[in-house]
């Protein structure tokens, strides 16, 4: 039905050549592969597919400490205009850990960070998307870990340039509550992931979350940014991708 732009993230796909790769998700509607370098953006051009998003920098160094700023800084925004010059519209940029940081120093210090970074992007016209992770199983001690944290950095920054990266399966571990977070949060969403919970594995009924009824929920709020598959498949993996797409296809 086309109300959701769907993409996926390569890594997922590891065993499987970025051109069949390519061929396959362009043959099931997907509009791109995430986070992918720049040798495989012609060959997604020549399947009519994007990439949407790229990393600037690693996870658990980040914006949350004020030493971190002159590096990392720096690489988001060579990774911004990277961006913008080869149409990705989004970066993917992250708090980094606690270390025993507490949380509103950590806050602070991340929209000081994004402060000056965030006229490149707004100057370069792409989308500096923070992600949240989950604390307790896959990224412990990770800072931006609880989408209000998130979204207070995000408004404290006010910039139409700066987003968060809502991973859902990285929230339903941590807080639950889907379908009513994306309404009352959506203006600090930039960008959304995928991933069955437990396990990130299939969005199916193998799994405790109803995708179909999430992006309902998504399409009636007239999200416009990307919801991109980035879960492990255990079967088959592109009949388990094909599968996303028809069921997040509403």
């Amino acid at each position: 039905m086309g109300r959701i732009k769907q993409c996926v993230s390569k890594w997922c796909y590891g065993g499987i050549a970025m051109e069949p790769f390519a061929k396959a998700c362009a043959e099931m509607g997907l509009l791109g592969v995430e986070m992918v370098g720049a040798d495989a953006w012609p060959i997604l051009k020549k399947y009519g597919l994007i990439c949407p998003t790229i990393g600037a920098h690693g996870i658990g160094k980040g914006l949350n400490r004020k030493e971190n700023h002159e590096e990392v800084c720096g690489q988001i925004e060579r990774a911004l205009e990277q961006a913008a010059a080869n149409g990705i519209p989004n970066v993917i940029c992250f708090s980094g850990n606690r270390e025993g940081l507490a949380d509103d120093v950590g806050l602070a210090n991340c929209v000081e960070g994004v402060k000056k970074v965030v006229g490149v992007a707004e100057q370069e016209k792409v989308t500096l998307i923070m992600e949240l992770l989950n604390s307790k199983r896959d990224h412990k001690d990770y800072q931006c870990d609880h989408t209000p944290w998130g979204v207070e950095v995000c408004k404290k920054v006010g910039s139409l340039r700066f987003k968060l990266l809502y991973d859902i399966y990285h929230m339903q571990i941590m807080e639950g509550d889907v379908i009513a977070t994306l309404r009352q949060d959506m203006e600090c969403i930039g960008h959304i992931h995928t991933g069955g919970v437990p396990g990130r594995n299939e969005i199916d009924d193998t799994q405790e979350l109803c995708y179909p009824a999430i992006m309902k929920a998504l399409a009636d709020m007239k999200y416009g940014g990307y919801v991109g598959h980035e879960f492990v498949p255990k079967r088959d993996p592109l009949a388990s991708l094909r599968q996303a797409v028809q069921l997040c296809d509403v």
